[in-house]
């Protein structure tokens, strides 16, 4: 019933009933998730979406590597986001075009998305897909990513996101700080 409704459609687009077939063979069945994880939080979630759903998987990666220091990733990210840098890539998805659902993940970076999330939604067609974003955040909730990510893809439909706390490195660093600066070292 689906593809009898859409052949309309399809046809009204310039394209025939034959083709418009071979596009809804084409694409897959499962989703794809999508996702950048600086601390491994988000790539808990996204494994376990691959696994309940029979899902691929792309870890979306800068071409350089942010750095391990925290505070240091805080300065660069900021920098970045700032400036409008879109960071390049070490890869792409080449083909993103067969998949209508995609599940895109990242963790929340100064209140907004990180900027290879930019970077991978620039390069990125989402005409068409549902996109599904799971974030981790530190305690501040989504921020302005969801603008971001519908001002970036802005013919896809953008479902209901899951959001978690996920802030223990911000946390660890904090308690850390306290109990160095409590204890008496060679003072």
């Amino acid at each position: 019933m689906t593809a009898a409704l859409s052949l309309p459609l399809a046809t009204g687009l310039g394209l025939t009933a034959s083709s418009a077939a071979a596009q809804q063979v084409a694409s897959r069945a499962a989703p794809l998730v999508a996702y950048f994880s600086r601390t491994g939080n988000t790539r808990v979630i996204a494994g376990q979406i691959r696994r309940a759903h029979g899902a691929d998987l792309f870890e979306i990666e800068p071409a350089d590597p942010y750095p391990e220091d925290y505070e240091a990733v805080v300065r660069q990210a900021q920098g970045e986001r700032d400036t409008g840098y879109q960071p390049p890539l070490r890869a792409t998805f080449p083909d993103i075009w067969s998949y209508d659902i995609v599940f895109l993940g990242f963790p929340i970076w100064g209140m907004s998305t990180p900027p290879v999330i930019r970077s991978f939604l620039a390069g990125h067609d989402l005409s068409g897909k549902t996109l599904v974003l799971f974030v981790t955040h530190g305690g501040y909730g989504l921020g302005n990513s969801m603008a971001i990510v519908a001002a970036h893809a802005p013919r896809s439909r953008l479902l209901e996101p899951f959001t978690m706390r996920a802030d223990q490195e911000r946390e660890t660093l904090l308690q850390v700080s306290r109990w160095l600066g409590d204890i008496q070292i060679g003072r």
